[in-house]
Order: C-alpha cells, then sequence, then structure tokens
C-alpha cells in the first residue's frame, strides 16, 4: 500500500534529515521517500499506518506533523498546497525592512529628546532597547507558531525546549516595557545579556556552518535568511545592555 502525505513544520534540509530517518526508522514503513516539495511524503508499507504513533516519533525530533492528504484509489483532485518560499538572496534589498525598522527605532528614541540641549546617551539607548523589544515582538506575535518552527531551527534552547519559542517573544514585550518604564534596570539589563548572549550563540553558530535557514528576528512576517546582519544585531543589543548595566 503507498500514500502520499503532508508533512508540515520542514523548512530546511536538515529537518528533511530529521524526518527521513525518523519515518524510515518505523518497522511497519518498507520505503518513504521524503522531500520538501509538495507531496512531502510517499511511504509504501504492509499495512495501515498509524499516523498517531509516527507523529509521537516525529515530535520527539522536531515540531512536525504527518497528516493523509489522499490515497492512490481517490480520484478526486486535490486541493493545492502552497509550496515553501525560497529563501531570498543575502543583499542589502533583502535586509531593507530590518534596515528601516531598527532606523525608525532609533530615529524616534532619538527625537523623544529634541531640541537635545541636554541629550543623554544612556537615555537613548534605553529608549532604543524598549522600542526595539516591543516592536519587534510584535512581528512575531503576528505568527507565533510560525516564529516558533523558525527560531528552533537554529536556537540551542529551542531546540530542545520547544516551549521556548513561544515563550520567547513574550520576554521580549516584558523586557521592552520594563526598559520603557526604567524599572529594576540592573536585572532588566542582566537578564537582556542572558537571554540575547544564548540567542546569539545559536546565531554564530548557523553563520558558520553556513546554514541555509530563516531568520526569527521579525517574526514569520518577512523572509530574511540568517547572516551576520543576525549577529550584529545580537551583539549590538548585548553590548547597549552591558554598558547601561556599568553605568547605571
Amino acid at each position: 500500500m503507498t500514500k502520499e502525505y503532508t508533512i508540515t513544520g520542514m523548512t530546511c534540509n536538515g529537518c528533511l534529515a530529521k524526518v527521513k530517518r525518523t519515518i524510515n526508522g518505523i518497522e511497519e514503513i518498507q520505503e518513504a521517500t521524503i522531500q520538501l516539495e509538495y507531496p512531502q511524503a510517499k511511504i509504501t508499507a504492509d499495512e495501515y499506518l498509524n499516523l498517531k504513533d509516527i507523529n509521537q516519533a516525529l515530535n520527539k525530533v522536531g515540531n512536525y506533523t504527518i497528516s493523509e492528504e489522499y490515497q492512490e484509489t481517490v480520484q478526486a483532485p486535490l486541493p493545492k498546497i502552497k509550496k515553501q518560499e525560497p529563501l531570498a538572496e543575502k543583499s542589502i534589498t533583502t535586509y531593507k525592512p530590518l534596515i528601516l525598522i531598527v532606523g525608525f527605532i532609533a530615529a524616534v528614541t532619538a527625537l523623544s529628546q529634541y531640541p537635545f540641549s541636554d541629550f543623554s546617551g544612556m537615555l537613548w539607548m534605553r529608549h532604543f532597547m524598549a522600542g526595539f523589544f516591543i516592536v519587534f515582538a510584535f512581528f512575531k506575535l503576528l505568527n507565533l507558531q510560525g516564529f516558533a518552527n523558525s527560531y528552533r531551527m537554529y536556537d540551542i534552547v529551542a531546540a530542545k525546549w520547544k516551549t521556548w519559542g513561544y515563550l520567547y517573544p513574550f520576554v521580549e514585550l516584558a523586557l521592552g516595557i520594563l526598559y520603557l518604564i526604567n524599572l529594576e534596570p540592573f536585572f532588566t539589563n542582566l537578564a537582556t545579556i542572558i537571554v540575547l548572549g544564548v540567542s546569539s550563540i545559536g546565531v554564530i553558530k548557523s553563520n558558520l556552518d553556513k546554514k541555509r535557514i530563516k531568520c526569527a528576528c521579525l517574526g514569520d512576517v518577512f523572509n530574511l535568511p540568517m547572516s551576520t546582519v543576525t549577529i550584529i544585531e545580537d551583539l549590538s543589543m548585548v553590548a547597549m545592555a552591558a554598558a547601561m548595566l556599568v553605568f547605571i
């Protein structure tokens, strides 16, 4: 018996390898062809497959779900499945949304001190951090599951504890509010250094491994590839938090 299935959650060749290894390791399956393009899976088995058991196995290696699309004997036309959008090439145009957003935040937070007679760099950094965290959390929350799926592809914590991908935007939002109202600045800056410092590890590792994966800094809204831009973004925030931690 051969059937075709849809698998959600696969975003790169690393996902493909994990899913293929897991499915081929199931005893009832004779042969399985797995690919990123639709249909994602074509499986031959001796008997009817229990998709619940397969999904339990897939959930142990990632946030993947297999569902039965149709049997070969079914003649009805199938709904069209939207193919995954390929990653954009790395260029200044690709990162235009990110550059514009960061630029707007930097400009608006600087203008808040107009007419600049007593301009404070420390106050600007605090306002910038507040705006950065709140705005970036907003984009992530537009599609929380999409962000969590993308974030797990490279973050070292989310890869082992998938709930962290769902919590992270709320942590960003909380940090933004804390910077905005200047509550407990020591612990706020310390938390920022820890959270973004750990996040930077996965970003740096992905760039060193030259992985072609999607950056989740702006959630699932923009198709931004992982690059040194993400490293600079994270480490700049860590440096500002460290500076404020020293001079508060």
